[in-house]
């Protein structure tokens, strides 16, 4: 069985690309869509859930998709409250209290979703007996 390539293999760009672009992106979307829409910003925060987790399948243990979890969902957090403040409009969803404790929140979240996927990668390469299982 042939796994996805690790984020330590790709080149600098592509690594900024995945771990830094795509989730302002996904920020700035979910941003926008909380002074708009309730369904539309939950269902970007479950992709973005979803990318966290999958995300850390690309590292060789939990720690290592937990690091890049910890980065992208501060990433998307920031653009997230960034873009809201922006736009201006009344948020459609609670960000709590203390909004800018948000990318906080988040953060730990997206450390602890791809932290498991690293930690679920790790566990199928090593029942499989794939290279990188040890490294």
């Amino acid at each position: 069985m042939h796994g996805p390539t690790l984020f330590r293999d790709r080149s600098r760009p592509v690594q900024v690309l995945l771990g830094g672009v795509i989730p302002a992106v996904i920020g700035v979307v979910a941003g926008i869509l909380l002074g708009v829409s309730t369904t539309g910003y939950w269902v970007v925060a479950a992709v973005a859930g979803v990318g966290g987790f999958v995300s850390g399948f690309e590292h060789v243990d939990g720690w290592g998709g937990a690091d890049r979890g910890f980065f992208g969902g501060l990433i998307y957090g920031g653009a997230l409250l960034l873009t809201h403040y922006v736009t201006g409009k009344h948020a459609k969803v609670s960000l709590g209290s203390f909004p800018p404790l948000l990318p906080v929140v988040t953060a730990i979240v997206g450390m602890i979703l791809a932290g498991i996927g690293g930690f679920i990668a790790r566990t199928r390469r090593a029942r499989t007996g794939s290279a990188d299982a040890s490294a």
